[in-house]
């Protein structure tokens, strides 16, 4: 992995590194389009030659990409050149991605393509395919694949990247040697190992426990994928509505085992057992899970007479899977309506905790939000007073402190700004606020008229597609590493 140095390039930027970086990682999709090419070829179907078709061409345009700028990738990278590498790997992976939806099965237009690419390269988790049952298997597994490899560069990008590109407050988890994480991981390499070997160990045990409860090979792959990277593809309509009972409450704890920071079993591999369970973010993250929980069920029981067993249970897992930013659903949520709903939005604006794949706010930044009123009430009272702001017994400084109020400012303005820009495209108040709110915390439920014809976005007009599309974008890149690039100051010495 290319190292991070602290100058600042020049005007002139050299692209050749970020080039060569992007060409490894298409040629790297491409060669992953392979996999559900001969799976497709094994079950007999013609879908397969797509796959192997849309896997020439990404190999073709990665290799030459990485040859054209060979002997550049290696160099230490600026933060402007880290911030363009970014934008540029999150753009080119989900547009080769599209390929096999629009050579092959389901045959989808570009802009249909593009959404669920995008949707599942940044772990959105929504789709525009209706029957799901019908698709080859090869189609369904390119799906749980490109949420399982975004799932797992989001995690890297949260750990090595935005903490030096500042963005969003998490420099604050950056210092030297990586000593925010108990000294044990002193180099960038050691911290990507460590999380594959995670995401790795956590893949599988999901995998073989979805097929103990009685999935399909293929369903317990595809669904295991979703879950680990908090993604939600299914290979079925209903998501998880197709199962119930003991599925349902495994597949809740493992969300939520995937919505905390990776960096933390990383620790407890390594001999900090105790490290995860005195992280303040895990703390407040089940706290707040425990109480939507809560509140959903009381709901289901009051408002519409469920037994107790039956609310719990659907509550924990959809409940979970908003928080988590998953996007799976289960029983009645499309007729959630009153605190139900409204817990469920909240916890969706929150999101899990940084360091994971969940996106949205980030329990940690929620957390400072709550610390700097605190501290500012504590203020009124007596303001002659100092009253630093700390985080797990760090002071926490005022550049983080900025930083993080900025991007939830920016988060809930560009919301509202989505939102109003879907429903210029024809689409209803409602679906248009679900289709911002989804998009841009990369949640990937539905609600709304349109949401719930058939559980797809399908329904909305082109322009609110492609709206979405980048909006999950912007989401998933923490917003300000997109818009910091188109301001002048950006390219300036």
């Amino acid at each position: 992995m290319a190292a991070l140095s602290r100058e600042a390039a020049p005007f002139a930027t050299d692209l050749r590194p970020l080039v060569n970086v992007t060409g490894r990682a298409l040629a790297a999709l491409g060669a992953l389009m392979i996999v559900p090419g001969l799976v497709d070829q094994a079950a007999g179907h013609a879908n397969a030659a797509a796959f192997f078709a849309s896997a020439a061409l990404t190999l073709a345009a990665g290799v030459l990409m990485a040859l054209a700028t060979r002997g550049t990738g290696g160099e230490g990278l600026s933060v402007r050149q880290a911030y363009l590498l970014t934008l540029l790997i999150w753009v080119a992976l989900p547009l080769f991605g599209a390929l096999p939806f629009m050579l092959g099965a389901p045959g989808l237009s570009a802009v249909d393509a593009w959404f669920e690419s995008v949707s599942g390269l940044t772990t959105t988790g929504a789709t525009v395919i209706a029957g799901l049952e019908q698709l080859p298997p090869g189609a369904n597994l390119w799906r749980g694949l490109l949420q399982w490899t975004g799932g797992l560069g989001i995690v890297f990008v949260a750990m090595i990247f935005l903490p030096f590109m500042r963005v969003g407050g998490m420099q604050f988890f950056r210092a030297e040697n990586f000593d925010t994480m108990g000294k044990i991981l002193p180099r960038a390499s050691d911290i990507a190992s460590g999380i594959l070997q995670v995401y790795l160990i956590l893949s599988v045990v999901v995998v073989a426990t979805y097929a103990a409860l009685g999935m399909s090979p293929l369903d317990a792959v595809v669904n295991a994928m979703a879950t680990v990277s908090t993604g939600g593809v299914s290979s079925s309509d209903a998501s998880f509505g197709a199962y119930s009972g003991a599925v349902e409450i495994f597949g809740g704890l493992f969300m939520i085992a995937a919505a905390l920071p990776y960096v933390r079993y990383v620790q407890l591999l390594r001999g900090s057992p105790l490290s995860l369970l005195r992280d303040p973010q895990v703390r407040f993250f089940l706290g707040a899970l425990a109480l939507g929980i809560v509140v959903a069920a009381g709901w289901g029981v009051i408002g519409r007479g469920l037994p107790v067993a039956s609310a719990l249970r659907e509550s924990f897992f959809n409940i979970t899977s908003i928080t988590t930013g998953t996007g799976f659903s289960s029983g009645s949520f499309a007729h959630w309506e009153g605190p139900a709903l409204v817990a469920g939005f909240i916890l969706g604006l929150m999101g899990g905790c940084s360091g994971s794949s969940s996106a949205a706010l980030s329990v940690f930044r929620v957390q400072l939000v709550f610390h700097m009123l605190w501290a500012r009430i504590r203020l009124i009272r007596t303001p002659s007073r100092i009253l630093p702001v700390r985080y797990d017994g760090r002071r926490v400084g005022e550049d983080v402190l900025d930083s993080v109020m900025v991007f939830v400012s920016v988060y809930l303005i560009g919301l509202v700004l989505f939102a109003i820009a879907i429903s210029l495209t024809g689409t209803d108040g409602y679906s248009a606020l679900n289709g911002a709110w989804m998009a841009l915390g990369n949640v990937g439920y539905g609600f709304g008229p349109l949401a719930t014809l058939d559980g797809t976005f399908r329904h909305y007009p082109e322009t609110a597609k492609w709206l979405m599309a980048l909006a999950m974008l912007l989401g998933r890149l923490g917003l300000l590493s997109m818009v910091v690039i188109v301001l002048p100051g950006f390219w300036r010495r």
